[in-house]
Formats: structure tokens, sequence, C-alpha cells
């Protein structure tokens, strides 16, 4: 089932156990009789090499943009949700090894999960084969969406503060209602209030999206008010 996997990645793995670690989900790591290395150590060094090919590939594309018009490109690019898409287009949510209990609550179907397997995924092809392998699949599969992005996008929470900052008012307050889910997958529920404004909540499985997500309501509301 992998080499089907591999063709998609572009990259045969000289070491299968490194994709194999890549593709095993934490509900599985340390259970009884299956005592296996999850993907989270593998996200972490998959988000860095993520973010170094978009750095460049950024650089090189737009040699006259400014840092902060870039930087606002690179977050789009390497946001959840781009990760999660890429995992759909390779067919990814098939091949990750999860608990029972995990796939039946819509473990394959969960972006944050499959966006984090795509993370571990770069990290394998990384370590198999360097730096040249894991870019050529990030190239691939990213270009798509950079071409996507025709100008730097304005993030929720700056169109907020900007409009804020428009209408003379203070700047947004985003405060963390509750935390739930396993510490593995947890899901944060934030709130954001606005001079003038009823709060509004809404929940993402990192602060940061959560945040995202609130102030995009926010936005919605105040749009629609006018």
């Amino acid at each position: 089932m992998n080499k089907d996997l591999e063709h998609r990645l572009g990259h045969t793995f000289e070491n299968p156990r490194l994709l194999q670690q890549a593709l095993t989900h934490p509900s599985l790591a340390g259970g009884k009789g299956m005592r296996k290395d999850s993907n989270q150590r593998m996200e972490f060094l998959g988000d860095r090499v993520l973010g170094l090919i978009i750095a460049e590939m950024l650089y090189q594309a737009y040699p006259d943009e400014e840092e902060g018009a870039m930087a606002r490109r690179h977050t789009a690019m390497v946001r959840r949700e781009a990760l999660a898409r890429v995992a759909s287009e390779i067919g990814l949510a098939g091949h990750v090894n999860m608990a029972p209990s995990e796939q039946d609550t819509g473990g394959r179907q969960n972006p944050a999960l499959l966006a984090d397997a795509c993370e571990a995924v770069i990290a394998a092809i990384y370590l198999d084969g360097g730096i040249a392998p894991a870019g050529q699949f990030i190239r691939r599969y990213w270009s798509p969406l950079m071409a996507e992005i025709a100008v730097p996008p304005l993030d929720a929470k700056t169109a907020l503060q900007e409009y804020a900052q428009s209408q003379g008012l203070a700047l947004p307050s985003y405060q963390e209602i509750c935390r739930s889910g396993p510490a593995h997958d947890p899901v944060f529920t934030m709130a954001v209030t606005i001079e003038g404004s009823d709060p509004v909540s809404a929940t993402g499985g990192s602060k940061r999206i959560a945040e995202q997500a609130t102030a995009a309501l926010l936005l919605d509301t105040l749009r629609q008010q006018k």
C-alpha cells in the first residue's frame, strides 16, 4: 500500500521504517502489543523543513516584495489548512495508522490529524534522502497553492485590527474560553471582543487557528451590520 504513496510522494524510501513512523498516529504509540514510535517528533521537524523550503520559494518568486508581504504569504502556505489540502491530494488519510477509537471518531477526516501526518511525512523524506527530495515534494504540491495567492493575504486578525483602528476603537481582545480533547490533539475555544460589539467565539486545533476563526466571524458580523 505504501508503494502507491511513495509514487505520490515522488520518493522511494531507503529506510521504509521512517515512512511507517510518519504514518503512526500517537493514539497507537505505547499501547499493549503496539510499542511503536508515533509521528509527533517528526511533525516538529517536518514543520521546519516545510517552512524553509516555502521561504526559499517565496524569496525566489518575489524578488521585489518586502519582508512583511512575503511573511503573510508564508503564513498562508504553511498553515494547517494548506497541509490538510495536500494530505487530501496525496490520499494520506487511507495510509495513516491510528487506534480504532480515533478512527471511530472521524480521525481520517480530521484536518488537524491529516496536517500533522503530512508534516511528519515531509520529515520522513528529509531524514531518508535529505533536503533535495523533501524540497522536490514540497515544490510539487505547494507551487499551485503559491500561484493561487495573487496578492499577499491579509489574515483575519490583522484585518480586524485595522478595522478597529479605522473606527477609532481599542484593539480587539482575545481570551481563551476553554480547552478540550486529548493532549496530543487539543481543541481550543477562543473569544474576541471589540468595542461596541458582542463577543464572538470559535474553536480550532491551536490558539492561533481559533483566534483567526473568531476574528473572521466577527469581521463577517461587522460587515453585515453596515
